[in-house]
């Protein structure tokens, strides 16, 4: 404990440097940002309105962020109607799919500043890691600074009080066992299994790669690329998420649920749904939440991760939540060749110990609270029953910032207590890389995949979403396929093979 202290004083009297240094050498300018939006409170989202992380931020560096907020559920449609209008972008945006289509031909077009030869220069972003810049180059070239997330970040995570009512008391151990978990839950009264929202990328990816479908696209035998939707298992895995919905086991309204409110169900008493396949990290934080709010005991967790699932074919397949990185922080054509320096001396900030902690945890004594214990809480020492309290305010300060925050050298943030699912959490990122499977075309050029892949790929979506529902029969999802063929898909299989061909 004393050296988590001692480690606590050096890092505080570190920022207290770093403060003094940019106050000194500050520049000030106001910076027009575009963030996705998770939990902003309309009364905190500005400096104006005195929000006290923004205000933090200004003294430390000089910059007055003006953020345009857009709900996260909302945040790529918006992303296209931006970049379709050059003449109304913002200076610095994220970016949230590294190489959708709309990305790649806004950087062809010279939409964003290229950062190549610029981000050496910088000494924190020039820290990250240099497959993950490459998985986000558009043809070679980096028009963005990466938003670092755990490779191996997905999973499952399950209450295991609800699982044991329902008959379940052994945790499972393959896919098929799972799959009786999931159906034991579903028979609970007035309870859903599984948690799913708007966002239901994941939980599809998650379900489909863990029965053994390839992401996205897969290669055959014959070196053949095709679409991951064409796969036997993808479509085992989407017949499970039918079965599922249709034994009242997916909440029939999802399609009506926020990202942002996708908590609610799980953080409520009696809950309202009892498993999720998302970012594994939110298991051990709902598990922390019911120690703080419902009493739980820390050394009995009632929440269980549950990952590296062998299918019926004895083969574990985790699906790639991210490639190292969530997406990117771009910086536009909006900033002058002469304020860019300034602005990557920003965002190179954002990526030191002080711009780190201001963005994912706010200040000290407002937003997080360091105890006796020397780790950071979100609550005051001494509150834990009331922590709740807390939390509203803790996520309108700060937890909609943590999307301009980018950490590509690591976590400076002061320490979290290790619970023992957090504990696990981060020896599952280091036992479960291995089991990860990627896209093999991530790299790939394909004019077609850049003009319409985006589009391609949410009509293909909302045709699954249907067919889980029961809206559309199997005959519907493959009229949906044949659709995504006729309208440009057969052209991004031509190119990918080309691609893939080449390389070989």
């Amino acid at each position: 404990m004393k050296k988590i202290v001692s480690l606590l004083l050096c890092l505080a009297m570190v920022l207290s440097v770093m403060s003094f240094a940019a106050a000194e050498a500050k520049e000030e300018m106001t910076l027009n940002v575009m963030l996705p939006d998770f939990y902003s409170d309309s009364d905190w989202v500005t400096l104006e309105n005195g929000n006290p992380v923004l205000q933090a931020i200004y003294e430390a560096t000089g910059v007055k962020l003006n953020i345009t907020w857009v709900p996260n559920s909302g945040y790529g449609e918006m992303t296209s109607l931006t970049l379709a209008d050059p003449t109304n972008m913002p200076e610095v945006m994220v970016i949230q799919g590294p190489r959708d289509a709309i990305t790649i031909s806004s950087a062809r077009a010279g939409a964003f500043w290229d950062l190549t030869d610029l981000i050496p220069q910088y000494e924190y972003l020039a820290q990250g890691q240099e497959s993950t810049y490459n998985n986000t180059a558009i043809d070679g070239r980096l028009y963005g600074i990466y938003r670092a997330r755990a490779y191996a970040r997905a999973g499952i995570y399950y209450r295991n009080d609800y699982a044991a009512q329902a008959g379940i008391t052994s945790v499972p151990t393959n896919v098929a066992e799972f799959k009786d978990l999931c159906f034991a839950l579903a028979g609970l009264d007035n309870m859903y299994c599984i948690n799913m929202c708007k966002y239901v990328a994941g939980t599809i990816g998650y379900t489909t790669v863990m029965f053994g479908a390839p992401y996205q696209y897969g290669v055959n035998a014959e070196g053949k690329i095709y679409p991951a939707f064409e796969d036997e298992k993808f479509q085992e895995g989407l017949d499970f998420l039918r079965e599922l919905y249709a034994a009242g086991g997916i909440d029939p309204n999802f399609m009506t649920i926020e990202s942002g409110n996708w908590d609610d169900a799980e953080r409520s008493n009696p809950p309202k749904a009892l498993m999720r396949l998302d970012c594994l990290d939110n298991g051990y934080r709902y598990e922390e939440w019911l120690e703080a709010n419902a009493g739980v005991d820390p050394a009995n967790p009632v929440v269980t991760l549950l990952t590296a699932l062998p299918n019926d074919e004895g083969k574990i397949q985790i699906w790639p939540q991210n490639t190292g990185a969530s997406g990117e922080i771009v910086v536009t054509k909006a900033v002058s060749e002469e304020k860019l320096p300034a602005v990557l001396k920003f965002l190179n900030w954002c990526n030191s110990a002080e711009g780190q902690t201001l963005l994912n945890c706010g200040i000290q004594d407002v937003t997080y609270w360091i105890h006796s214990d020397g780790y950071r809480y979100t609550y005051p020492e001494g509150e834990q029953e009331n922590s709740s309290k807390y939390d509203t305010y803790t996520k309108t300060v700060h937890h909609s910032l943590n999307q301009l925050g980018m950490n590509v050298n690591g976590d400076l943030t002061p320490p979290t207590a290790q619970t023992l699912l957090r504990k696990q959490y981060n020896q599952n990122l280091l036992d479960n890389a291995k089991y990860v499977i990627s896209n093999p075309c991530l790299t790939f050029d394909s004019e077609t995949n850049t003009l319409m892949g985006t589009t391609l790929a949410t009509d293909v979506e909302d045709a699954q979403v249907q067919y889980i529902a029961g809206k559309i029969d199997l005959a519907g999802l493959k009229a949906a396929y044949e659709d995504w063929y006729s309208m440009g898909g057969d052209m991004i299989i031509e190119e990918f093979q080309a691609e893939y061909d080449a390389q070989k």
